[in-house]
Parts: C-alpha cells; sequence; structure tokens
C-alpha cells in the first residue's frame, strides 16, 4: 500500500520527503523495522521515538511519522497532532479494516472482563457465529491459542491479530479492553459493535494516578468510540448501573443503553437469586424474555459476569435460546475460581483476584458457602500500586480465618518491602502472627503469616488445612509464570498446589 494512501485514514498536518513509497509493514520498535516498512515515533514514558529514527531507517524504514517538530532528512515523512491515534488509525487501514462487517464486543472494566469474554464467546457459537477471543489469558479461535502478552495489543499488533482471525475464520469477535489501552490510542482503530462496562475499582493508579483519571480512560469506549460518527450503524453501550460509576457512563454515552444489575430498574437483571455450592440459580428478565438458568459460576460478583454477557447477547439481537445455551455450558475459565483437584477432602481454588474489590467479592462469596475454614494465600505485585497493598491486607485478613502473605510478581521490588505493605493493613486487626512451623501442625486461632516463597507459601496453606476447609490460591489465577527481577520464571499456582497435595500424601 503506497504511503499515500494510507495517510488518507488520517489527518496529517504536514507531509514531506518528496516521494510516495510502498510500505510493507508497519513498526512501533525499532528493533523490529524491516525493509518497506513505516516506523512510528511514538513519545514512551522513558524515552522519545524519534532518538530511534536513524536507526528505524538503517534497518530499512521507507517513510516515518511523528508527531513533534522534529522531521527526518532523507526520507518522506508525516507529521500528525497524535502519533499513537495515527498509528491505530493507519494500522486498521493498512489491514483492511478487519472490525468494519463483523460483530465486535468490547468489555472494559477493573473486575469481570475475562469471564464476560468466554460467556459471550460462548453465546456466539451457540448462536451459529465463530467467535474469536482476546484477552488476559490469550488471543485465541477455537483449537489455536497464543499467550497474551498484554490484555490489549498495540494497535498494529491487535489490526494485525484481527486479520488473521478472519481470515482463519472468525466471524465475531470479543476482546477485552484495558484503561492503558484507551488511554493510548490502541483502539481507535476498532469498530465496536457493543460496549460493555462492568464495574470501576482501584487498580493501576501507578499508571492513571486517581481515579477520575481511570475512570475518563475507561469512559473513551464509550463517549467517543461508540460515537455516531463510527461505521457501524447500530451500536449499543451496555453498562452495570449498580457500580457507582455507572450512572456516569449512561450519561455520558454516545450511543443506546442498555443496562444490567440487580436492581429492579435495569433492563437486564436478575430475579428469584439462589447462591450455592452448585452455583447460581436465578430467572434472567430482558426485553426479549425470561431465561430460567442455573450456572455453575459461583458468586454474586459472577451473577454479574452473567447478566453483561446476557445484556452483550441482547444488543446483538442474538436468539434467547443461544443466550441460555450459551451461558449454562461455557468452558472453564483458567484462574478463575478454578478447582484443583485433590485427595484430601479440600476445596482449593485459584482466582486472578488480584485487587481488592476482586479479593473482597470472591472471599464475599466463600464465607457465605463455607463448611469450614478459609485460608487465603495472596500477595500484590511489584512496581505497581502500593496504595492498594494495606487494602488487601485488610480485606484478606477480615475475611479469612489464615491469611499467608506472599510474593506475586515481584518485579525490581525487595519482596520483604511489599509484604510490608500488606501486613500494614492486616495488624491493625489484632489476629494472632503464626510462624511456618507452626503452620505445619495446622492452626488453632484466626490469623496470618509472612512467607516470601510463594511454593512454600502454597504448601503450608495445605498442610494447615483440614477436611473440609477452602484454599484460596489468589493474584495470579491462570499466570504460568513469576516475575522477579526483570526474568520470567515457570510458575503455576495449580501445578503447586497439586504437587503439595501430592508430597504430603506421600
Amino acid at each position: 500500500m503506497l504511503l499515500s494512501e494510507l495517510t488518507k485514514s488520517v489527518m496529517p498536518l504536514e507531509v514531506g520527503g518528496g516521494a510516495d513509497p510502498e510500505i510493507e509493514g508497519l513498526y512501533y520498535d525499532s528493533r523490529r523495522v524491516k525493509a518497506g516498512g513505516l516506523f512510528f515515533a511514538l513519545k514512551g514514558v522513558a524515552s522519545d521515538g524519534y532518538s530511534f529514527v536513524d536507526t528505524a531507517i538503517k534497518a530499512g524504514a521507507v517513510a516515518v511519522v511523528v508527531d513533534g517538530t522534529l522531521t527526518p532528512q532523507g526520507i518522506p515523512w508525516v507529521r500528525v497532532a497524535d502519533a499513537r491515534l495515527a498509528m491505530s488509525r493507519m494500522a486498521a487501514a493498512f489491514y483492511g479494516f478487519p472490525t468494519a462487517t463483523l460483530p465486535l464486543v468490547g468489555i472494559t472494566g477493573t473486575n469481570g472482563k475475562t469471564t464476560i469474554t468466554y460467556l459471550i464467546e460462548s453465546i456466539l457459537e451457540k448462536s451459529g457465529i465463530p467467535a474469536a477471543v482476546l484477552g488476559t489469558v490469550n488471543y485465541r479461535f477455537r483449537e489455536k491459542a497464543i499467550p497474551a502478552p498484554n490484555t490489549t495489543p498495540e494497535s498494529v499488533d491487535l489490526q494485525r491479530t484481527l486479520r488473521e482471525l478472519i481470515d482463519m475464520g472468525a466471524k465475531g469477535v470479543v476482546m477485552e479492553v484495558s484503561s492503558h489501552a484507551l488511554q493510548q490510542r490502541r483502539v481507535d482503530g476498532c469498530c465496536f459493535d457493543v460496549g460493555v462496562f462492568t464495574n470501576l475499582t482501584r487498580d493501576h493508579l501507578d499508571y492513571h494516578l486517581d481515579m477520575e483519571s481511570y475512570f475518563q480512560s475507561k469512559m473513551r469506549l464509550f463517549s467517543e468510540l461508540l460515537a455516531a460518527d463510527r461505521i457501524k450503524p447500530k451500536r449499543c453501550a451496555v453498562v452495570n448501573i449498580d457500580d457507582p460509576y455507572g450512572p456516569r457512563i449512561v450519561q455520558g454515552a454516545a450511543c443506546p443503553v442498555l443496562s444490567y444489575g440487580i436492581s429492579g430498574n435495569a433492563h437486564v437483571r436478575a430475579e428469584r437469586v439462589v447462591f450455592s455450592v452448585a452455583g447460581i440459580s436465578c430467572v434472567l428478565v430482558t426485553p426479549q424474555g425470561q431465561i430460567n438458568l442455573h450456572s455453575e459460576l459461583l458468586g454474586r460478583f459472577n451473577l454479574y459476569n452473567i447478566l453483561a454477557a446476557t445484556a452483550a447477547g441482547i444488543a446483538m439481537e442474538l436468539p434467547l435460546d443461544a443466550i441460555h445455551e450459551g451461558l449454562e455450558h461455557h468452558p472453564q475459565v483458567p484462574g478463575r475460581v478454578e478447582r484443583v483437584a485433590n485427595d484430601r477432602g479440600l476445596t482449593i481454588l485459584v482466582d486472578y483476584a488480584h485487587t481488592g474489590d476482586a479479593l473482597e467479592n470472591v472471599l464475599r462469596t466463600l464465607t457465605e458457602l463455607k463448611k469450614g475454614r478459609i485460608i487465603t494465600v495472596f500477595g500484590c505485585g511489584g512496581d505497581r500500586d502500593r496504595g492498594k497493598r494495606p487494602v488487601m491486607g485488610e480485606i484478606a485478613g477480615r475475611y479469612s480465618d489464615l491469611s499467608i502473605i506472599t510474593s506475586d510478581n515481584p518485579r525490581s521490588e525487595d519482596p520483604e518491602k511489599i509484604i510490608a505493605g500488606v501486613r500494614e493493613g492486616i495488624v491493625p486487626l489484632g489476629i494472632r502472627e503464626y510462624g511456618s512451623e507452626e503452620l505445619r501442625h495446622g492452626f488453632s486461632e484466626k490469623g496470618y503469616a509472612a512467607v516470601e516463597s510463594r511454593r512454600e507459601a502454597i504448601r503450608l496453606a495445605v498442610a494447615a488445612a483440614r477436611p473440609g476447609d477452602i484454599v484460596l490460591l489468589a493474584g495470579k489465577g491462570h499466570e504460568d509464570y513469576q516475575i522477579i527481577g526483570s526474568e520470567k520464571h515457570h510458575f503455576d499456582d495449580r501445578e503447586e498446589a497439586a504437587q503439595a497435595c501430592r508430597e504430603l500424601a506421600g
């Protein structure tokens, strides 16, 4: 595609360099540029992409997009107001506008996104629409899946992946849309049919700095990307109106709104709800009729996920029976209240809960369902929002009979300092602190322990538990790694729990 053709998809401030080269690929990393490439000089947190223009040219770049006052010499260039926005739109054009003609659902919010993608994927499949998913766990279509380096990829990678999925036969796409992606314009080249808002609680404040900035990044999906001037004729915002931020989304949405919630005035709501260890039974009330549902998912937070998926199905005008079948027959969501089989009479659950709200949701549910005690193993990520550490400590200590504070991707931080931050929230509860040796023989009263090694923490939790107890391994969920320093080491909570059970049985 000629540079001049790509440039039509943006509003350049200035074009220079004379020639109109054929563009063979799009790049934002100078180390990956190949011959015939168009290089986007993006401004990063620690560096300016313009510093790498010469490297990109030497690697074969034939044109450059910049958003500063400097322009490269001896090569065609395009100056724009926002290089990230230009990259998003030019990537969509380069790959033939993949989302212009197929259903695209974007899900944003702090918690619940991954489970909702699995539910909507199942509903689409039951409706006869082969669906692809891009999310935290992986990017997948049918039997093919690749690990997800980011919840939402950079725009060039996103549009390329979307084109590949469509070429493989996908007729619909469901994707998680992170606040980072919205802030950085990664999805501005996408044509959404439905945007889903789940909830908003404290997370990513190391990046957004405050809750209002965090909210405004989420709001872009509904106020801008679902606006009337977009390509899709039918657009809908699906909004949880029980969340404190929901009414603001409703008020600011630039498209029709379909609300969901447990409250009586939602368009899609749940009635006659029964929570049990077997799952959720309820009647889903929708504008298209009612669904008598039984789901194996646990807890109130998953009822909201079910309502979100139901509302998305209604917004896409999918058959009610397909929505029903998709909700009741969906695959296990990896690392979301996922059970680990064992012969010790324990309920061992692995969950991705890594925010205060998510941890409280799952622990509140387990408290309502428990027959024995609750043992929680959890930590907080390094180089991330420090303010949520004592919050999570207080929540774990309040709901759990035993809390074991441990490591969860410490990155460049000292794990002991992270644990100390978590401890600030649990110590004021006045509960007993246990040593590791004590826990090998069980525990008799409510308390907590601090164990830096996550492997050892899991083993101690299993050793301390007795038949009928619930062991919750929180924070990592589907992740199969631990980030220590700048290196990833293989680590899977599910594998570690199973191994601990085998060792204790031997």
